[in-house]
């Protein structure tokens, strides 16, 4: 599902505007991703919650040049289920 359709089923579900919808959606993604960005995990009751995760220091190899690169310590935004979520799609 893409965006647009998640704009379509909203608007279809709600009677709201899409154009409305439309900038619904992309203030929620924005917050959500802003409050990553700062290091702040965003919790939804019953849905989920957009986390943090660090991966750890590790040696990669370029296989097209045949060299070992470090790969540093990161951070990579993840998303876990909720347990009623998790179950619906079991």
């Amino acid at each position: 599902m893409t965006k647009s359709d998640i704009v379509n089923e909203i608007a279809r579900k709600t009677g709201v505007e899409k154009n409305v919808v439309i900038s619904c959606v992309e203030a929620f993604t924005s917050t959500v991703a802003e409050s990553l960005i700062n290091g702040n995990p965003v919790y939804l009751r019953g849905f989920g919650s957009f986390i943090l995760k660090t991966r750890a220091r590790k040696i990669g190899r370029n296989i097209s040049k045949n060299v070992a690169i470090d790969i540093p310590e990161h951070k990579i935004a993840a998303f876990k289920p909720s347990q009623v979520l998790a179950e619906k799609v079991k």
